[in-house]
Order: C-alpha cells, then sequence, then structure tokens
C-alpha cells in the first residue's frame, strides 16, 4: 500500500495552488494597505511558551498540543496558534524599542490541533492573522475588525456578519467569575469533566465550551457585561463608535470569550453565511497582558487569526470569482537535436521577456507535442523541423484562430510581445 498523508493533513496539489495565491495577494495588499508587515516565525516553540501564553485551563493546551521532547530533552511543541509565538519574537528581537504601535501580519502560517478532523479545519492548517503591540485605544481594534472585513469581502465572502463582546480586565474579571462560580455551582454536577476541573481556576473557560449540556446550563449565566470596570466599559464603547463611524454592523454577544486565556477587554468573531456553511470564519480580541506573561514589557496587544482552508472553502460556497492563472502563451514545438537546442534557445529568450513558455522535455512526436499543447491551452505553438531550420524561420500556429505563418527566429519573441498586448 502506498504511504499516505497523515490523517487531517492535506496537499495542495498544482491545479488548485492558484485559488491560495490569489488569498494570499489579496491579504498581503489589504495588510499593506493599512500599514502591516508580515512577520514569520519558527513551527516549532518550547512549550512553555503556549503554557504561560495560551493558558492551561484552555482546550488546546489540555487536548489538541502535539508535543514532544528533542533529542536534548526538551518539550517541544508544534504550533498551536500565531499570536503567542508572534510575541516571543516581538520581545527576543527587542521590537518593543521601536517606534509604537507595531502592525505585523502573517500568512500562509501552518498551525496544528489533535482534534477530529473537519471541513475547513483540519489537524494541520493554515492561519492569516494580524498582531498590534502598543496601541491602547478602541480604535485600533476597530481597525482590526475592518481589516479583517476588508479581507474577506475582496476575496468574495457574502453573508458576513460581526459579533463583538469585552471579557473586561484583570480588575475586573474577579469579580464575574465569581458572580459566574456562583451560577454555575447548582449546575456543577451536569458539566463535563473538563469544565468541572476549570470552575475554580477558570470559570470563565466553561463558557467556550462545546459540549451540548455545558452549552445549555450556560445558556443563563450571568453576562461579564454586568460586571466590567469603567475602563473597560469606556474602551467597549469606543470600539462600538469606532465601528459606527466607518459603517460596519455589528452585534453584542456577551457569551463570546474566545478559547485562550490572554484575552481581555475586545473580543470579537466574523460569522459567514453562504449556502452549506455558517460559522466562524475570523476571530480574535484584545491580549493587554501577554506580552508580561511572557517576560516583556507592559504593552497592550490587539489581533485576530482566521483559517485559509476555512476561509477558501467559505469563498468557494459564496461563489467567489477567483481569478485562473495565466495559462501557456508558447509552446514550442522541435524534432530534432539541432531544433530542440535552438528550441529551448527561444524558451529562455521568451521567459526573460515574461512570456509564460514550454516547451517539450519528454521527447514527443510532432503530433504529440501538438496534443499536449491543445491539453494545456497554449495560445500559440512555434514549430521548429529540419526545414524551418534551413529557413531560419519558426512556424507559428494560432491554437485560438487556426492561423498560421512564418516569423524569422530572431524576430519571435518581438512578434509574440505584439501579438499578446
Amino acid at each position: 500500500m502506498a504511504i499516505q498523508a497523515p490523517k487531517g493533513t492535506k496537499d495542495v496539489v498544482p491545479a488548485e495552488s492558484y485559488k491560495w495565491q490569489y488569498i494570499e495577494s489579496v491579504a498581503r495588499k489589504v495588510c499593506d494597505e493599512f500599514g502591516f508587515n508580515e512577520v514569520r516565525t519558527p513551527v516549532i516553540e518550547h512549550t512553555e511558551l503556549f503554557l504561560r501564553g495560551v493558558g492551561d485551563t484552555t482546550d488546546i493546551v489540555q487536548k489538541e498540543m502535539y508535543t514532544f521532547d528533542d533529542k536534548g530533552g526538551r518539550s517541544i511543541t508544534l504550533k498551536p496558534e500565531g499570536t503567542a509565538g508572534t510575541g516571543r519574537m516581538f520581545i527576543e528581537n527587542s521590537l518593543f524599542n521601536d517606534p509604537q504601535p507595531t502592525k505585523m501580519y502573517y500568512l500562509y502560517c501552518p498551525v496544528f490541533r489533535y482534534d477530529k478532523p473537519q471541513a475547513g479545519r483540519l489537524r494541520e492548517h493554515h492561519q492569516f492573522g494580524v498582531e498590534v503591540y502598543g496601541a491602547p485605544r478602541a480604535s485600533i481594534d476597530a481597525e482590526c475588525i475592518q481589516l479583517a472585513m476588508t479581507v474577506l469581502s475582496r476575496v468574495g465572502v457574502k453573508g458576513l456578519s460581526v459579533n463583538i463582546n469585552s471579557i473586561g480586565c484583570p480588575d475586573c474579571r474577579p469579580k464575574y467569575n465569581e458572580s459566574l462560580r456562583e451560577y454555575l455551582r447548582g449546575n456543577f454536577d451536569g458539566l463535563c469533566e473538563t469544565c468541572k476541573s476549570r470552575f475554580e481556576k477558570n470559570p470563565l473557560r466553561i463558557l467556550d465550551c462545546k459540549e451540548e449540556k455545558c452549552k445549555a446550563i450556560c445558556a443563563g449565566a450571568p453576562t461579564i457585561l454586568d460586571c466590567i470596570c469603567d475602563d473597560c466599559s469606556a474602551h467597549f464603547e469606543e470600539l462600538k463608535a469606532c465601528l459606527d463611524c466607518i459603517g460596519v454592523e455589528y452585534k453584542v454577544d456577551p457569551f463570546i470569550v474566545r478559547g485562550l486565556d490572554y484575552y481581555t477587554k475586545t473580543v470579537f468573531e466574523i460569522i459567514a453565511e453562504s449556502e452549506g456553511y455558517t460559522g466562524t470564519v475570523c476571530g480574535g480580541g484584545r491580549y493587554d497582558g501577554l506580552l508580561e506573561q511572557l517576560g516583556g514589557p507592559k504593552l497592550p496587544g490587539i489581533g485576530f487569526g482566521m483559517g485559509m482552508e476555512r476561509l477558501l472553502l467559505i469563498a468557494e460556497l459564496s461563489g467567489a470569482r477567483i481569478p485562473e492563472p495565466r495559462q501557456v502563451e508558447v509552446y514550442i514545438a522541435a524534432m530534432g537535436e539541432e531544433a530542440r537546442r535552438t528550441g529551448f534557445t527561444l524558451a529562455y529568450r521568451l521567459r526573460e521577456q515574461g512570456v509564460k513558455t514550454e516547451y517539450d522535455h519528454v521527447g514527443r512526436s510532432f503530433k504529440a507535442q501538438f496534443k499536449y499543447a491543445n491539453k494545456i491551452k497554449a495560445r500559440f505553438v512555434a514549430i521548429l523541423g529540419e526545414d524551418e531550420l534551413e529557413r531560419g524561420e519558426v512556424k507559428l500556429k494560432d491554437m485560438e484562430t487556426g492561423d498560421e505563418g512564418y516569423v524569422p527566429i530572431p524576430s519571435l519573441t518581438g512578434r509574440i510581445k505584439q501579438i499578446l498586448k
């Protein structure tokens, strides 16, 4: 039996890669317009980074991380999300000494979570995300939401809606945690075992549980918006005012908490509704204490992440028009050793001028080369045989019209460029 890809992973084959490249190009362009610069961090990190940053009561740390000891006995984890690694990079490279804020994005970032594979969410998937450090005002929260909405809209995703919430700060969250514990105490026996373990240490995580029985219990829980302090309340009001200014419609959902411990104040989700799919396509929020947790300076942070596989799936379900790649413009069909060398040189010259050119590397007959040129939908076939070489010309056939003519070999590149214009 042939070796297969591990469960929960997927190949991107040549016929599909242009779709990824298109979405990546849209994301890069939007990030550039918003003043964000790309960062790239390692696929592996020390496990402690995620224990300190993501939180040991989260599903990711408790159930989903790929962790192993390397040959030096160090505990290493395959990156389960992008934010903690970006925070580590920010501290390690002393980016806090630069003028703030620092606005960054990552693209085609592989992340690994051991979970049941589902449509658009595999054990190895890829994230596009943004991270901003050093901006305390809620206007940057709104800007991140606007950036995400812009990318999704330009890609062609339809039926978008924004849900926002505030989960408070270390000053006001303890009051809510106690209120939540008081409510849950009477339903404790009905909680799943994971949520029971979270009850004392981090009851807020219970609101994020995917178990149906826990969801039902939490449906009547008190909301954190009733407990946030004046500073968090003012921040939330500024966020809403900024979104109103730019016409982004939103709904306040007091039960959004997100799945990671580093979040404070703003949390948000962007939902996509299209035929065949309804669900979260982007999630993020503020993490003002993350850098300190990782041993860095006290600087506020905000960001989001969206899965590329899920984004591509939803874009296609939305009927997004993803431009197909440029077809081969010239196929050089040569027969005979001298003609093949001349044809190979012509292919090089054409490519130098930006003409998408293919050349026979298989040794097919003329008939087979024409058949192949048809299959790859080449616009022109440049024919080189002994007769053409003796005349110093190339026979050029337009595969769309069937027109044929002879072009001097030195003039082929110029003629092709002229026609393609």
